[in-house]
């Protein structure tokens, strides 16, 4: 199945090397004695951002662990351009993954918890959690004057903040995979987050996302984006609804 565009502005180029098109070759997904969904054939190019939407069980989480690379499908290719997705050095170079969780650590602080996560992507070399990308970015995500806040202090959308301000650091284009990154974001977080897949975007880079608030934002929806639903593709009888 191919998503069908919706409205608004057309996707962003890059000028000289844009990044390769993420492509999902009659992916099949399966958890258990059950299959999720299959016969999945997508592709996400560069300045593109794709919505995941589907019911309870139908496998959103799973897909984006798929591309991820974190588990195998259960039939199919997930291609990086024209290269397999797993045991590719230049796809892991190019990929962000943002969990539902925020895998922050209680006895960090809020500056230590994003210099961690940068360096566990290559992102960021400095081992000071004070430098000066780092403070950039949590200030840009709100979060000036608690970087040295413990994370186990802070509220849930305030860890939701320090995880994403992983995409704050980013420069250069690349594969966003987030997992409800809306989740516990207030209006002005849930502004920060649309003005960064904007400037990701425009940069050449592609978002591959699930929410279930995206669709009630009139400034996503003006942004232009397309919807892949995971309710449209075959799954097992049996499978959760």
């Amino acid at each position: 199945m191919t998503s069908s565009p919706q409205t608004g502005m057309p996707a962003a180029t890059t000028s000289s090397s844009p990044l390769p098109s993420l492509r999902l070759v009659d992916v099949a997904c399966r958890r258990g004695d059950r299959v999720l969904f299959s016969g999945l054939d997508e592709t996400l190019g560069a300045g593109e951002l794709l919505w995941l939407r589907g019911g309870n069980g139908r496998g959103k989480t799973s897909l984006l662990r798929l591309v991820a690379g974190l588990a195998a499908p259960e039939r199919g290719q997930i291609l990086w351009g024209d290269a397999p997705t797993r045991r590719n050095e230049r796809f892991d170079r190019q990929l962000v993954y943002i969990a539902h969780t925020n895998a922050l650590k209680d006895d960090l602080t809020a500056a230590e918890s994003l210099a961690f996560l940068a360096r566990v992507h290559g992102r960021v070399h400095d081992a000071n959690p004070s430098a000066p990308a780092i403070r950039a970015a949590l200030a840009r995500l709100g979060l000036a004057g608690r970087e040295r806040t413990p994370t186990r202090s802070l509220s849930q959308g305030l860890r939701r903040r320090v995880a994403l301000a992983r995409l704050a650091l980013e420069t250069a284009p690349a594969l966003w995979v987030l997992d409800e990154p809306f989740d516990a974001l207030d209006v002005a977080g849930t502004a920060t987050l649309h003005a960064l897949l904007a400037a990701h975007r425009a940069r050449g880079g592609s978002v591959l996302l699930t929410s279930h608030h995206l669709h009630l934002d009139v400034e996503a929806a003006s942004a232009g984006f397309r919807v892949l639903d995971l309710d449209l593709l075959t799954r097992d009888a049996g499978a959760a609804a």
